[in-house]
C-alpha cells in the first residue's frame, strides 16, 4: 500500500485524512505466477495498481492465437477498463507473469475516494491521459513502423520489460511472429 499511495503522492499533495482513505477502500491482493486476475468474459470488478510483479493483458482470437494488449510492471495500472466501467463482460485476460502483488479498487471504492480525496479526480484525469497517449503512439508505431523499428523503440522505452518477460510475450505484443523477432535479434546482436 505503502508503494501505491507513493506513486499517487507524486503527482498530487495527500494529506494524512487522504492516504487514510486509500487504505480504507483498497485492497492488497497477491497472485502466483500464472494465477489470472481476470479471465474473458467475467466482468471486470476491479482496477488493480501493480505494487510488486508484471502482467499481462491479451486476448485470445478463433484461431487460438494469443495477442498481447498490455504488459504491466510495478507503478502502472491494469484493468479491462471497458468491462470495470460498463459492467459487461471483459474481452481480456489478464494473467500473472511473475508472483504478483496488486492494490485493486472496486467501482464503489473509486468513487467514494474521487468524492472524498479532491486531487485524485486530477490524478485520474492525468493518469487516464497519459494512457490515451500511449495507446495513440503504440497503434501508430503498429501501422507505421516496421518489426524492427517497433523492437528498438521497445527496448529503449522498456529496457526492464525486455529482462524480466519471455521474448513470446514481447513479440505478441509487438505484433511480430516469435521466429521474426528471433531474426531480428540475431541480426541486432551482429
Amino acid at each position: 500500500m505503502e508503494f501505491f499511495i507513493d506513486t499517487i503522492s507524486k503527482t498530487i499533495q495527500l494529506t494524512q485524512a487522504d492516504k487514510e482513505v486509500f487504505i480504507n477502500n483498497c485492497l492488497v491482493t497477491k497472485l502466483k505466477k500464472r494465477q489470472f486476475f481476470l479471465q474473458e468474459g467475467n466482468v471486470c470488478r476491479y482496477a488493480g495498481f501493480v505494487s510488486k510483479g508484471c502482467l499481462k493483458t491479451y486476448t485470445i482470437d478463433k484461431n487460438g492465437d494469443e495477442h498481447v494488449f498490455q504488459i504491466a510492471l510495478e507503478g502502472w495500472w491494469i484493468s479491462d477498463m471497458y468491462s470495470h466501467l460498463t459492467g459487461e463482460p471483459a474481452n481480456f485476460t489478464i494473467e500473472a507473469l511473475e508472483d504478483c502483488e496488486i492494490v485493486v479498487m472496486d467501482i464503489e471504492a473509486r468513487e467514494k475516494i474521487l468524492k472524498e480525496v479532491p486531487g485524485y479526480e486530477r490524478f485520474h484525469r492525468i493518469l487516464l491521459e497519459n494512457n490515451y497517449m500511449a495507446t495513440q503512439r503504440r497503434v501508430n508505431s503498429m501501422l507505421s513502423s516496421s518489426a524492427e523499428e517497433r523492437y528498438l523503440a521497445f527496448i529503449k522505452k522498456y529496457p526492464q520489460i525486455v529482462q524480466r518477460v519471455p521474448q513470446l510475450v514481447i513479440a505478441s505484443y509487438l505484433g511480430i511472429a516469435p521466429e521474426s523477432l528471433s531474426r531480428i535479434r540475431k541480426q541486432l546482436a551482429k
